[in-house]
């Protein structure tokens, strides 16, 4: 009976260290940059002092009606610090086939999206965007993305904040309520 209680203790301690959150990949989120969908780049220390929602997309998803609502927060909460940052991914279901000219398009003629999109990245496995292990290594093996419209938040400090699965509407209470409570107050950071 000790040992069966040992290797119990052992094994949940093993699968408790991997929901823990880790960190050592690098600081924070203002370390990484991804590729901008019309070339250039987009480095996310560009956006210290403001809250930062990344979410991969995809144009092709049960979930890309979520674009009105990624749009809305946006448009709610840009002038008080907060940047929506769309990362295009073709992990899941090969849901984002076109080239990045095709995604920037679809999402601005049939969603008005004005908020910046990156290059089309990996977002899972090994070949995942750098920006992407890190925020799987600072959330735990619950916070990676599974699925399309995948959001984190990261802080105007530059850390992981929270995140929400797909399901999760970006209108959603709880993520409106996690992004009032990591901006200031009013009109503050402006750009």
């Amino acid at each position: 009976m000790a040992e069966f209680t040992r290797r119990a203790v052992i094994a949940f301690a093993a699968a408790a260290a991997l929901l823990r959150p880790r960190s050592g990949l690098a600081a924070n989120a203002h370390d990484f940059a991804f590729r901008a969908i019309e070339g250039g780049e987009i480095p996310l220390a560009s956006f210290k002092g403001k809250a930062v929602l990344v979410v991969n997309t995809a144009s092709q998803c049960g979930y890309t009606p979520q674009y009105t609502n990624l749009q809305e927060l946006w448009r709610r909460y840009r002038d008080r610090g907060l940047v929506v940052l769309g990362v295009p991914s073709n992990d899941f279901g090969g849901q984002e086939p076109g080239a990045e000219a095709d995604i920037k398009k679809f999402c601005t003629t049939n969603f008005a999206v004005d908020f910046p999109l990156a290059a089309k990245e990996t977002v899972k496995g090994d070949g995942a965007h750098p920006f992407y292990k890190w925020a799987a290594a600072e959330g735990g093996m619950l916070a990676v993305p599974r699925w399309n419209f995948h959001k984190y938040l990261i802080a105007p400090d530059g850390r992981l904040a929270d995140w929400f699965s797909t399901p999760t509407d970006p209108l959603a209470s709880r993520v409106t309520a996690a992004v009032e409570a990591i901006l200031p107050p009013g009109g503050a950071g402006r750009q």
